[in-house]
């Protein structure tokens, strides 16, 4: 009985061993992204800081919420929100390049929220950001405009599907929890 305990012990340690690598390259926070402005933005830079990222589109009926998304932005950077906007075509909702969506979106909205290039979302292609979510919370985008809270250590808060607004109670209540009093 002994051996057949030290067997399954050993086995054990070895699958945790071998295990290692796959969390050291999921760490929380450390995701960086290729900045539409040119440059990276880095998830380091906002360490200690809650941090929305929302999938994005130019052409999508949820398009609107960007007004939401600057708003909230607005409302909460003084005291640390960070409003990532990931544009992606994964729902064949996004103008044709970088250049364009940029200029959309300043002639549009007057954003001045972080936004990365067009990146993948979802399947073997997405951004090693977004396959963390989904091997960890089970989290994939349905849709554009869904969003992911990250608090203050990196860790994923809660997610929100494309009808939750940007300003809508569901969204501000944890940011709000989040972030030190004014």
């Amino acid at each position: 009985m002994f051996q057949s305990f030290r067997r399954t012990l050993s086995t054990l340690v070895c699958i945790a061993l071998t295990s290692l690598p796959m969390f050291a390259l999921a760490s929380p926070g450390a995701w960086t992204f290729d900045s539409i402005d040119g440059g990276t933005l880095s998830m380091t830079e906002w360490k200690g800081r809650p941090v929305l990222v929302v999938n994005t589109a130019s052409r999508c009926g949820f398009t609107p919420q960007y007004d939401g998304l600057q708003a909230l932005y607005d409302a909460y950077r003084d005291r640390g929100l960070v409003v990532l906007a990931v544009p992606s075509q994964d729902f064949r909702q996004e103008l044709a390049s970088d250049d364009d969506v940029a200029d959309f979106c300043e002639v549009n909205f007057g954003l001045d929220i972080p936004m990365t290039t067009i990146s993948h979302v979802r399947g073997d292609n997405a951004h090693p950001f977004y396959k963390w979510v989904a091997q960890t919370k089970g989290f994939t985008p349905r849709w554009n405009f869904n969003k992911i809270l990250i608090g203050p250590d990196g860790e994923v808060v809660d997610t929100f599907g494309s009808t939750t607004r940007p300003q809508s109670a569901k969204i501000t209540r944890p940011i709000e929890a989040l972030l030190p009093d004014s």
